[in-house]
Formats: structure tokens, C-alpha cells, sequence
């Protein structure tokens, strides 16, 4: 071990000698006949840690030199005099300046002892303020909010941090509890009950609190450690508050874009099975109306049929254009009809207790926007209206043109403007600020999936348009969507005059899907435009067929087990490069096609396919 330090000051040398034999076993001793010369040995000396000096000496006496050392040195002070300088000794007692003294002649046992208590009060002292100096630097430098409390919860120890928390200073909650220091009803908070707990138990406990309005809580990780005193007894607890709120959050959206993830995948397959049925339901329909043109009564039946598997190829767009993970396809939009078509999507989607108006402006504007995610913005914010007014009430859907200048976020330029406006419970300015969060929802777990605004932001920002808010508690909430205006709304092409879905030329068709009504649907299309043709289950068994027969055009579905139509396509141009094959499906991004592959969605009408079929036999093709 390191010996300790012993600074001897005595103008007399024989005096330094006899206590340089009496402590060098035990100590390093440093001699000095000097105060002055003293002092300076003090000041280049930090470790030093006791002086043992004499009263009266020349130049300056003994409890003056030691009260300038008690100055700027810590060490342990001990006075050697006689009983004629009591006084002094007594007064440097007094001042503080010493700590001890010890007559002259001094019996060696006395002063071995006097000595080493203040060696080890140095000692005890050194490492008291080495610990406060650690705690003191965790506690102010710590991103954890830390506490020490009392049995009863008053603070005797707390960062700065922990104190902003509480809206106060260190000095403002020392000797005090939360509630005290809250100010609120005098009812323990969940906070003290839990401290409460801990130091019941004993043992430390860890616990996760949420803290602040539904949306914007500020989550905390608390350690609770209670601190035993020397008679084993719990005297305090010491509190760590780490802020997890960050990490809570990214959890959440974890979860939450797993779940997306699932039911996109889920939505993606309930569409492709939809798509089935209605293109089956729906050519059946159209196949059977030529043969009762003389039956009115059942054409009308016939026609509503037709029209609810319209209704219902519908939603099943919007549920592929959910379930998509695409890039926008912006293009010329008439905004007025958009919306107006959405009648029976928003009713159904909506429920009986509020009602939708419309204010469409006059002029039809057209923007420039992908149709699919503007309806889906458009039924995103009136679900969020609807959610707003649990008591029911009156969503106003409108639209406008306005010209933009100086705006911060938009170039100038004529922008088309979707606005939904509610008379809800309104937000907050702080749930405000971050409402176009990704997963950020002030709604209960079930009930929302903090997607939506932030896919109309989204929206609004990858349009070069913006999102606007404005909300005000208690009165409602107008959300507008601003969108590059466009020159006129694109409308679907005609056929060209004179074009019939007869078959231009004689062709052998093949017919490839493994759903035995749809195969059969478009088989009998195809059988009615005049053309040969033969179905097949599969793509092996199309294959086989090919090796026996020629045909002219394939026609296949995407998604087959076994093999894929693309498989088919692949094999088709290596082996008969001059068949051509379209590929027909109900859910185009199940699997990815080649850009030079057509390709027929389903539902589709026959005049759809008889197009493409003629296009695809003409001799230019």
C-alpha cells in the first residue's frame, strides 16, 4: 500500500528528527523549519494529509500558517505547543483551523493516535468527495431522470433533469414531495404508490409509465431501488426514469407495418379470388343477354345483377389499390366525377350516423393525381371525420381552384383543392403537430392504424401538391388537399368506328386458367367472337396440348399452381416463338410480368378482350 504523506513544520531540527523516527514506518514524512517555506511545500502537495506543526516559531506562528493552509489544502491539521499557548490553541479550535493539538513533550503513543485519527478522517473525507463528486457527475451529466427519496417521498437528491420534468428547479423539489411540488389534490399519484410498493418489498422493481394526453405520451422505463441503512432498515429510494418513448413508438410501428404487411398480403388475395368470381359472374351475365331479348322482366333482373358485380369489381379495385406496394401513376383526373363516384363506397364505409355533403365548384377541375390513392386519401379523411363526431353529425366533402403565389411549400400555379371539413371534437396543437406521423394514432388499440394522414401527406407531397390542417378543440377540423391542376380530364378512348367484337380472321385459340368457370367464361367469349377454341386446366397440360396441336394465341392466367403463366409465356417464345400469349389476371402484382407481355385485368368485359385478341392476331402484331 501507498503511504500517506505527513507534512512536520518545527523551527527547532532536533524536533523534525524525533518525529522523523516516530512515523517513518508508518508515513512518508516531509520536514520543513519554515511556515512560509511550508505553505509553498502545501501548494505543490495535494496528497499531503495531515501537518503537524509547532505554535511558536519565527516569522509566523503555527494557527496562523495552518488557518492559510486550511485555505487551499485539505489536510488534517494537529498543533504541537505548551500549556502557555492554550489561548491560541483554543482559538484555532474555535476558527476551525485544527483539528487536534498535542503538548509538548508529547507522549509517543498520544500523538501515534492523534495522527492516525486524522489520517483516517483525511482518508474518510477523500473519498466522501470522491463519491460525491461521481454521484453528483452522474447525476448531472445522466439522460436518465434520477431521484433519491426519503420513506416518506421527499426528495433529498435529484438531477436536473428529473426536476425539469417536474416543471421546477433542484433546489425547488429538494425536501419535498410530488404532490407537494404538483400542487394538485392531495391524493397519491400511481407514482407514489408504486415507490410505496417498492420499499415495502424490498426489492428493486422495474415498471413501464405512460405519462401526458392519448397520442402524444411520453413513455418512461422507472427503476425503483430501495437503500438500506446501517441497521438494515429501508431509509431512502433512488428512482431511474429512463425516457423509452422513442423506443415504445418504434415498437408500435413495428407491429403495426407487420399487420399492414399481413392484411395487404390477405387483401391482395381476397381481390385475386373476387376478380374470379365476378369475371365470371359478370360474362355469364353478358353471355346470357342475347338469349332474352324477348323477356324483359328477366333482362331487368339480368341488367341488376350485372350492375351490383360492377359495384363490386369496384371495391375490389380499391382493395388491390390497397394492397399495392406501387409507385403513382398521376395522371388527368376530373376531380367532381372522382368524388361523386365514391356515393355508395363512402356510404358504406361510414355507417348510418353522419351524413355526406357535397360542394363541387362549377368549372369540373381536372389535377394531376393517381385516381386509385386519391379515392383512397378521400375515404381515409372522411373515416377520420367520422371518427371525430361519435355522435354523428354532417362530413362536407368540396372541391375548388385556387392560384398559388408566394407560398413557402408550392410553386405558383393553379391547384386543384379536395377539402373535408367535420364539426368534431377537433385536435389539439400538440396532437397536431404530429398527426402526419407514420403510425402516429390518438385512437384506441383496434381502432386506428396512424396510416392514414400520413398516406394523404404522402400523397400530397409525391402530387408536388401539400396537406393543410386546420383544427380547433371543441369546433372541428378542415383538412385540404392541394393538387397540380391539369389541362383537362383523360378520357377513356373509344373504340374506333366500325371495329365489332366479330373475329377479324379465322383463329385457334387456347384458353389457359385453373379456375373451370372462369376458363369457361372466356372460352365462350372467344367461341362468340368466331373463334376456335380449346381449353386447358393448366400450364402443363397447355404445353402437351401444343405438342399436338397449333394455335394462333394463348390466352393465360397469371396465377396457376404449378406453373405460372409467365412460366408458360417463357416456355411458349423459346419453343413456338410465333404463338403470341396474353396474360389475363385478377391481381397484377402477385407476381411480376414482363413489360412486354400484354396483359387483359379481370373483370373484364368482351369487348375488352375481343380488342386485345384482334390486335394481338392482326398480321402487323
Amino acid at each position: 500500500m501507498v503511504k500517506g504523506t505527513i507534512l512536520a513544520v518545527d523551527d527547532e531540527p532536533d524536533i523534525l528528527i524525533a518525529l522523523e523516527d516516530l512515523f517513518e514506518d508508518e508515513y512518508t514524512i516531509v520536514t520543513s523549519t519554515k511556515p512560509s517555506e511550508a505553505l509553498d511545500i502545501l501548494r505543490a502537495t495535494p496528497d499531503i494529509a495531515v501537518i503537524l506543526s509547532d505554535q511558536r516559531m519565527p516569522g509566523m506562528t503555527g494557527d496562523a500558517m495552518l488557518a492559510e493552509a486550511r485555505a487551499f489544502h485539505e489536510a488534517q491539521a494537529i498543533l504541537l505547543t505548551g500549556y502557555a499557548d492554550m489561548s491560541a490553541v483554543i482559538a484555532a479550535l474555535n476558527r476551525g483551523g485544527i483539528t487536534g493539538y498535542v503538548t509538548k513533550p508529547w507522549d509517543p503513543v498520544l500523538l501515534r493516535s492523534t495522527v492516525r485519527q486524522a489520517f483516517e478522517r483525511h482518508s474518510l473525507a477523500r473519498d466522501l468527495a470522491t463519491e460525491r463528486a461521481l454521484l453528483l457527475g452522474l447525476l448531472d451529466n445522466a439522460e436518465d431522470a434520477i431521484a433519491f427519496k426519503d420513506v416518506e417521498g421527499r426528495f433529498v437528491r435529484l438531477n436536473a433533469r428529473k426536476a425539469g420534468r417536474l416543471g421546477h428547479t433542484v433546489a425547488e423539489c429538494l425536501g419535498r414531495t410530488r404532490e407537494e411540488i404538483e400542487g394538485g389534490p392531495k391524493v397519491e399519484s400511481p407514482a407514489r404508490i408504486a415507490d410505496r410498493a417498492a420499499i415495502a418489498s424490498g426489492v428493486i422493481s422495474e415498471t413501464v409509465t405512460a405519462e401526458g394526453p392519448i397520442g402524444a405520451e411520453r413513455w418512461s422505463h422507472v427503476t425503483r431501488v430501495p437503500i438500506r441503512g446501517a441497521a438494515g432498515i429501508i431509509t431512502h429510494l433512488a428512482t431511474i426514469e429512463r425516457d423509452v418513448t422513442e423506443q415504445k413508438n418504434l415498437e408500435a410501428r413495428l407491429r403495426q407495418s407487420d399487420k399492414m404487411q399481413a392484411l395487404g398480403t390477405l387483401a391482395g388475395g381476397i381481390a385475386h379470388d373476387f376478380n374470379n368470381l365476378l369475371t365470371a359472374i359478370l360474362g355469364s351475365l353478358e353471355l346470357v343477354g342475347p338469349k332474352i331479348v324477348d323477356q324483359p322482366r328477366v333482362q331487368r333482373l339480368v341488367t341488376n345483377a350485372a350492375q351490383a358485380a360492377q359495384r363490386g369489381a369496384s371495391l375490389t379495385k380499391r382493395l388491390l389499390s390497397f394492397s399495392r406496394a406501387r409507385d403513382l401513376r398521376p395522371r388527368s383526373v376530373d376531380v367532381n366525377a372522382l368524388v361523386a363516384g365514391m356515393d355508395a363506397l363512402l356510404g358504406g364505409s361510414l355507417g348510418g350516423l353522419v351524413t355526406i355533403a357535397t360542394d363541387l365548384v362549377a368549372a369540373d377541375p381536372a389535377a394531376l393525381v393517381d385516381p386509385d390513392q386519391l379515392e383512397l386519401a378521400i375515404l381515409n379523411l372522411c373515416i377520420n371525420a367520422r371518427d371525430a363526431m361519435p355522435e354523428g353529425g354532417t362530413i362536407l366533402v368540396s372541391t375548388g381552384t385556387v392560384t398559388v403565389a408566394d407560398d413557402p411549400d408550392l410553386p405558383s400555379g393553379d391547384y386543384v383543392t379536395v377539402s373535408i371539413a367535420d364539426s368534431g371534437m377537433g385536435i389539439p396543437p400538440e396532437i397536431l403537430a404530429r398527426v402526419c406521423e407514420p403510425f402516429f394514432t390518438t385512437k384506441s388499440v383496434g381502432q386506428g392504424t396512424g396510416l392514414g394522414l400520413a398516406m394523404v401527406f404522402g400523397l400530397a407531397q409525391q402530387s408536388q401538391g401539400k396537406l393543410r390542417i386546420e383544427s380547433e378543440v371543441g369546433k372541428g377540423t378542415r383538412v385540404d388537399l392541394f393538387l397540380p391542376r391539369a389541362d383537362a380530364a383523360e378520357e377513356k378512348a373509344p373504340l374506333p368506328a366500325g371495329m365489332t367484337t366479330g373475329a377479324a380472321s379465322p383463329a385457334r385459340i387456347l384458353v389457359v386458367d385453373d379456375d373451370a368457370e372462369v376458363r369457361h367464361v372466356t372460352a365462350s367469349f372467344l367461341n362468340t367472337f368466331g373463334y376456335s377454341e380449346t381449353e386447358a386446366a393448366d400450364g402443363a397440360a397447355a404445353l402437351a396440348m401444343m405438342e399436338g396441336s397449333s394455335f394462333d394465341l394463348i390466352v393465360a392466367d397469371l396465377a396457376m399452381p404449378g406453373m405460372t403463366g409467365v412460366e408458360l409465356a417463357e416456355i411458349v417464345r423459346r419453343r413456338w416463338s410465333g404463338v403470341p400469349i396474353l396474360i389475363v389476371t385478377g391481381h397484377a402484382e402477385a407476381i411480376p410480368i414482363p413489360d412486354d407481355l400484354p396483359v387483359l385485368r379481370k373483370p373484364f368485359d368482351s369487348a375488352d378482350l375481343a380488342a386485345l385478341v384482334s390486335e394481338m392476331l392482326a398480321p402487323a402484331a
